[in-house]
């Protein structure tokens, strides 16, 4: 998003939209609910945003989700229970 979408958007921010949401609005303008993304693609924070649509633009790639460490489970043992 930049000021091209809305005066409020002084720093260009990287969105990630979730909706478009039904509110009422003025021709050419939209209200979108979403995400705002950091450099490395995460979400920091939720808004919903009133924006121009004529001057949105989509990003070419998508930011890439860092990678999430995986930890194998280990097996419990477990002893039989006496029922009764």
């Amino acid at each position: 998003m930049t000021r091209a979408a809305s005066v409020q958007f002084i720093r260009p921010i990287t969105f990630r939209v979730i909706r478009v949401l039904d509110w009422p609005t003025y021709d050419g303008w939209l209200w979108l609910d979403g995400y705002e993304l950091n450099a490395a693609g995460d979400a920091i924070n939720r808004r919903s945003i009133f924006v121009q649509e004529a001057g949105l633009r989509q990003l070419q790639t998508a930011p890439v989700p860092r990678q999430h460490t995986v930890r194998t489970r280990r097996t419990i043992s477990r002893a039989p229970v006496a029922v009764g």
